[in-house]
């Protein structure tokens, strides 16, 4: 399959899922992305288009953030820590966003990381 109908199905899965997802105030949307080298989750208020928290491989407060990379084993870390900042910002409950991704792997390794530090999804 060419390059430029993979990117342009790629971006219709996204548009339809964004679609139905959809943050609150009580149930932010916690978007999901990871690059080639890092990952980035933000949890975001859809109605007034802010964020609310965020936490990544870059972020300053990340502990040991030079090991981290985009990979399963990074996930876990920063999925507590994207949990463990939400709850601190008052945030319990979350609408999931995996960006069009599939479930598994990375993905999944994130969001069971962010149930054991307290979310519910």
């Amino acid at each position: 399959m060419r390059t430029d109908k993979k990117e342009r199905l790629a971006q219709l899965r996204r548009w339809r899922i964004r679609k139905k997802v959809r943050g609150s105030i009580v149930r932010p949307r916690m978007a999901v992305c990871f690059a080639n080298k890092n990952i980035h989750v933000q949890f975001i208020d859809d109605d007034a288009g802010k964020t609310l928290a965020s936490a990544s491989t870059l972020a300053k407060s990340t502990p040991d953030r030079d090991s981290l990379a985009a990979n399963v084993a990074s996930a876990k870390v920063i999925g507590a820590l994207a949990a463990k900042t939400a709850i601190e910002k008052g945030i319990k409950q979350v609408v999931f966003d995996r960006g069009g991704t599939r479930y598994h792997g990375k993905i999944k390794a994130l969001a069971e990381a962010a149930r054991e530090a307290g979310l519910q999804f």
